[in-house]
């Protein structure tokens, strides 16, 4: 296939290039580099334009197109960022979307798989969240991703254009070759911010958020999904919508839960180092458990995780963090 990247200098969007790359398939990067990093496109040529610019786009289908299949991960996606900017993400994530579609009509293209989040749910009404559980975000960034699935579901009726939204848990771990790996400016993610206290203690302080929750350790409990188990799901979605017409949206996770403390103690028994850390008080809006139910994309897209262990996934992220190419 020839397949449009959006994004694909960033952390999701890059370890899918490889993944894709790797598996005989033509790429094109389309990124403004404002998070993402140029050394990361390494499986493809990089077209540097942004989505809010609707001519770039325009050119990029008509002069590098035309494509089997586009693939979205363009988005701002700081909670706190969202909260108090909220005009940033409702003009990058849903304006800089539509910019997108449009241009695929205007261009003929037909599929694309989007990036979404659990976000888009809110606060959990039970501890394991299928694709009917209520979307009811409570920050700007979820509601910015759940406005996209709609307008999706609105392009699919009105103009035929045939899509997949994944709604990813945390994603997290890096290619196992360590060729690339997350690096974000600021690092909000627990697996970076715990490997990233061993490598450089000094200036990276672990910052646990809250020990008194209703679970086993007082700790929140999450889902985490290996970047390379979405990088498959994004493929496999890809296929799908070669054989279905419509909008479709499906959750992305292990279906497994592991505490901020059950992280911890497994970086601790990877790197075969302690790891210190302090106690804050807890995050307005973090939820005790959160976890997929991911049978929908088992059963639809063919799909399932490899990466099932904390500790494997952990390992993937040690060796890149030990040496950061970016």
């Amino acid at each position: 296939m020839k397949v449009l990247v959006f994004g694909g200098a960033g952390y999701i969007g890059s370890h899918v290039c490889k993944y894709l790359a790797q598996r005989g398939h033509e790429i094109t990067v389309f990124d403004n580099l404002s998070t993402g990093h140029a050394e990361a496109v390494r499986w493809g040529n990089l077209v540097q334009q942004d989505i809010l610019n609707p001519d770039a786009i325009e050119d990029c289908f008509r002069q590098h197109g035309p494509f089997d299949l586009v693939m979205h991960f363009c988005a701002k996606s700081l909670v706190g960022e969202s909260v108090t900017s909220p005009e940033i993400y409702y003009r990058n994530n849903v304006v800089g979307t539509m910019n997108i579609l449009d241009a695929m009509l205007a261009t003929s293209h037909q599929r694309i798989i989007f990036s979404s989040t659990a976000a888009v749910y809110g606060n959990p009404q039970q501890s394991l969240i299928d694709e009917q559980h209520p979307r009811s975000p409570i920050n700007p960034y979820g509601q910015s991703k759940k406005m996209v699935e709609e307008m999706l579901l609105d392009y699919a009726n009105a103009h035929g254009l045939d899509s997949v939204s994944l709604r990813y848990f945390n994603a997290c771990g890096a290619d196992p070759e360590a060729d690339i790996g997350e690096s974000h400016q600021p690092e909000t993610h627990l697996i970076p911010n715990v490997l990233k206290s061993l490598v450089n203690p000094s200036q990276n302080v672990l910052k646990i958020f809250g020990d008194q929750y209703p679970t086993a350790d007082g700790t929140c409990i999450r889902d985490y999904i290996h970047v390379n188990d979405l990088a498959q799901a994004h493929l496999l979605a890809g296929e799908f919508l070669f054989n279905r017409s419509g909008a479709f949206a499906f959750n992305l996770g292990n279906g497994s839960g592991f505490s901020v403390m059950d992280v911890v103690k497994a970086a601790s028994q990877v790197t075969g180092r302690h790891i210190d850390y302090q106690i804050e008080a807890p995050r307005a809006g973090d939820p005790p458990i959160l976890v997929a139910n991911a049978h929908q994309a088992q059963q639809q897209l063919g799909w399932k995780a490899e990466y099932t262990s904390l500790e494997a996934i952990i390992e993937t992220a040690w060796r890149w963090h030990q040496n950061e190419n970016f």
